[in-house]
């Protein structure tokens, strides 16, 4: 790693200094490094030379790159168990991170046909759809959408309105209970307007999860696209 002279190479020298911050808890995890600009400024150095040092840490896994973005500090993966009771709030809570959900959107919509299959419910019939944010201590670790018979379900648009918990909407229309019927894990690429969100590349891999919550009957059909190195999915038995 040392040059003819003996000295270390000036991108492993800003490699280390980055390092040491990281370590140090300059940055905390998901937080935006300086621009490469403002790095070379700061150690005297071409962008070039930034950029090498900063791919090392890429390498490394400490750091992750988003074209156009920048640079910003990979989190830890947070544990999120997949089982008969899957409950977002509880299961951040129970990984030691602060759980958060943002609503992007809310409409009320006929079926499509998958929906209606999963729901138990005729084609067109009415649903309510949610579209939010899930984050783990402010970062964004999932984007997802979730599927109510609104006719089956009565009043769950103003509960979910209300609150950003699916189990507290739920216990507002009289279901006190629910379990997972199944669940399905796909490998997929984020869509340009997931990246958005999740601050990810357009293309970089996504597992989706699918999925149908019951009491008695179907009562939500959800699908979630979690950023692939920041959950680490596991089997609740």
């Amino acid at each position: 790693m040392r040059n003819s002279s003996g000295k270390t190479p000036i991108w492993k020298a800003i490699a280390d200094s980055l390092r040491s911050d990281l370590a140090e808890g300059r940055y905390s995890p998901g937080d935006k490094l300086p621009t490469e600009s403002a790095l070379a400024e700061r150690f005297g150095v071409n962008r070039h030379t930034v950029r090498h040092g900063l791919s090392a840490l890429v390498d490394e896994g400490l750091i992750r790159t988003r074209r156009g973005a920048g640079a910003f500090v990979a989190a830890l993966p947070t544990d999120y168990p997949i089982g008969r009771r899957v409950r977002f709030h509880e299961n951040l809570i129970a990984a030691g991170r602060r759980p958060e959900k943002r609503m992007l959107h809310l409409e009320e919509r006929a079926a499509t046909l998958g929906e209606a299959q999963a729901l138990e419910i005729e084609a067109g019939e009415l649903v309510c759809a949610y579209h939010g944010l899930s984050l783990a201590d402010g970062q964004p670790i999932a984007v997802f959408e979730s599927i109510f018979p609104a006719n089956r379900l009565k009043g769950i648009s103003v509960a979910l309105l209300e609150t950003s918990s699916v189990t507290e909407a739920f216990k507002a229309v009289g279901i006190s209970d629910y379990t997972r019927a199944s669940t399905r894990l796909t490998a997929v690429r984020a869509t340009a307007t997931q990246a958005l969100h999740l601050n990810v590349s357009e293309g970089d891999p996504l597992l989706r999860s699918s999925g149908v919550n019951v009491a008695e009957q179907p009562v939500e059909y959800g699908r979630t696209w979690f950023a692939g190195d920041r959950v680490t999915l596991t089997l609740d038995t």
